[in-house]
């Protein structure tokens, strides 16, 4: 289990230091996390404590110039995370930092789960409704789960907003039994 508060305090040195491009840095942040995801080996080879401080850098080095254009911010804490064998806490600082940026740019994350694949329109239509609600910037995720029947669940911040098929149909079973 990886130590949240020593991701969290990576995620906000680097917050600090990315300034007017933290949407860059976790951009960039979140492709390296899917590179180090597809390749565990990587990610175990750079947090081996058995492998020398020399050899991790070596190892980060090449990693950094894999990736053209990388933030000089991103590539500094890929180092100092490699020189204090802190490696392992780059996908909890990943997700600390995604947190932190929505944060600073007014936005919040969520989930849409329909029963089949939604079109661009009703995606951008939900959306609008769901930042009328929240007063913020919503991202969205959509999800497809046939369970449901129909209708969407949207999921956003600590909200759900239930409007599926399924639980409609579940409430009107609790209405009927309870007449």
């Amino acid at each position: 289990m990886q130590n949240v508060s020593v991701a969290r305090r990576y995620a906000r040195a680097l917050l600090a230091a990315s300034q007017d491009s933290a949407d860059q840095v976790l951009a960039q942040l979140d492709e390296l996390v899917r590179y180090l995801h597809s390749a565990p080996d990587v990610l175990a080879a750079l947090s081996n404590p058995a492998l020398s401080r020399a050899q991790r850098m070596a190892m980060t080095e090449g990693l950094i110039k894999a990736a053209p254009g990388i933030a000089l911010t991103l590539a500094n804490t890929l180092r100092l995370l490699t020189d204090r064998n802190r490696f392992a806490s780059l996908p909890s600082l990943a997700l600390q930092f995604r947190d932190l940026v929505d944060v600073r740019m007014g936005r919040v994350r969520g989930s849409i789960t329909s029963a089949t694949v939604l079109g661009e329109a009703q995606l951008v239509a939900i959306k609008a409704q769901l930042e009328a609600l929240t007063q913020r910037t919503v991202v969205l995720e959509p999800k497809v789960d046939p369970s449901i029947l129909g209708g969407v669940v949207a999921t956003v911040g600590s909200r759900t907003y239930d409007g599926s098929l399924k639980s409609q149909l579940r409430e009107m079973g609790r209405q009927l039994l309870t007449r």
